[in-house]
């Protein structure tokens, strides 16, 4: 052994914080320090405030862009966040780092790769406050660079404001290519969700310009049915073919909806478990395709059509097995057998293209 391999002891190993080494390697946690990973960094609070409604603590939802980069988070008609005098609630959520797979169930949207949510946007961001309004007190907590400053202080003047939780963000431009958010990237994953949890009330609004203002609030009721008629460019009728089905077998429940394609080219497939989009499909997807086929080759004994499909695939799972570095690919034998079961069996009850759902799709 050498000389230098022999003095290697404990000395030798330096012991960071918890947010000081999410800072040190900032892309490992977002994938990116440009444009990309700071949005993951807004994901990671509004993905967890939606979690907070979906569980019942908050009915409303508002995200506002403000100048300089900064970002206000809004969860309002509820709870708000516990915030105990020693430390838990508030200040874990946003300090204690949990490394590990993301914590899923089919009631709740995955929040990140790694589950870490706002402590991953805290450690990156310059400066960060947070306000809990609970029972007409309030308290607010200020941290920067991830690490608490001062006292948390008292509210005042939250009588009649109602519950709520506010977190308030500026990402750190020492960590960051950009903080510049682009709204329309922000938009098209908050709509995303909308569509996926029905009971979603979520509002966007850009106030960086105070000339030019401009909010967005998504909330469809229909689900993937909207998602459905919005991806195939229309709201008129037919309606979307749409069911949500249970199956113990896999823990969780399936939702599809889909529209027959009136234009040429193939099928538009988007699919997803628990709110988060895998890119690169897996059981869930499988499953679909087997499903379908098996209810068009029964169906093409009495109608003949284009069976071309929009469609959405939503699971939501209580133990899903996703794989892959980036986790966009779902595995798992009893989703795909699910999936099949539930997809061939609603079609089979459908009264076929000859209905107004895919008249237009009927061979001349």
């Amino acid at each position: 052994m050498s000389e230098d391999r022999a003095g290697y002891d404990a000395t030798h190993i330096e012991l960071l914080g918890e947010a000081e080494a999410v800072r040190l390697r900032p892309g490992m946690w977002l994938g990116s320090v440009g444009e990309r990973g700071l949005h993951q960094a807004v994901f990671g609070v509004v993905e967890w405030a939606v979690n907070e409604v979906l569980g019942g603590r908050g009915e409303r939802l508002a995200v506002t862009l403000h100048g300089g980069g900064s970002v206000r988070v809004a969860v309002s008609g509820a709870s708000g966040v516990p915030c105990a005098d020693d430390g838990t609630g508030l200040e874990e959520l946003l300090t204690s780092h949990h490394p590990g797979a993301r914590r899923c169930d089919r009631r709740r949207v995955g929040v990140g790769v790694f589950g870490n949510g706002p402590f991953l946007t805290n450690a990156l961001s310059s400066r960060l406050t947070a306000e809990v309004r609970r029972g007409g007190t309030g308290w607010v907590r200020t941290f920067e660079r991830g690490v608490a400053v001062g006292e948390r202080a008292p509210v005042t003047g939250t009588d009649g404001g109602g519950d709520a939780t506010v977190i308030d963000f500026r990402p750190d431009g020492d960590i960051f290519e950009t903080v510049v958010c682009s709204y329309d990237a922000l938009a098209e994953r908050f709509r995303e969700l909308a569509f996926l949890y029905g009971g979603l009330d979520l509002t966007l609004t850009d106030a960086r310009r105070p000339d030019a203002p401009r909010s967005n609030r998504f909330h469809f009721p229909a689900g993937a049915a909207d998602f459905v008629a919005f991806l195939a460019g229309t709201a008129t009728a037919p309606a979307p073919f749409h069911f949500v089905h249970d199956d113990p077998r896999m823990n969780g429940s399936v939702e599809v909806a889909l529209k027959w394609r009136h234009a040429p080219g193939g099928d538009h497939i988007r699919t997803f478990v628990n709110g988060w989009a895998t890119t690169d499909g897996g059981a869930h997807l499988t499953g679909f395709h087997e499903g379908l086929r098996t209810a068009v080759a029964a169906l093409a004994d009495e109608h003949r059509f284009t069976p071309a499909v929009t469609a959405v695939v939503s699971v939501k799972l209580d133990h899903p097995d996703l794989t892959g570095a980036t986790r966009r690919t779902l595995s798992g034998p009893a989703v795909h057998t699910c999936v099949a079961d539930a997809v061939a069996e609603h079609l089979r009850s459908w009264d076929g293209p000859g209905q107004d759902q895919g008249r237009g799709q009927r061979d001349a």
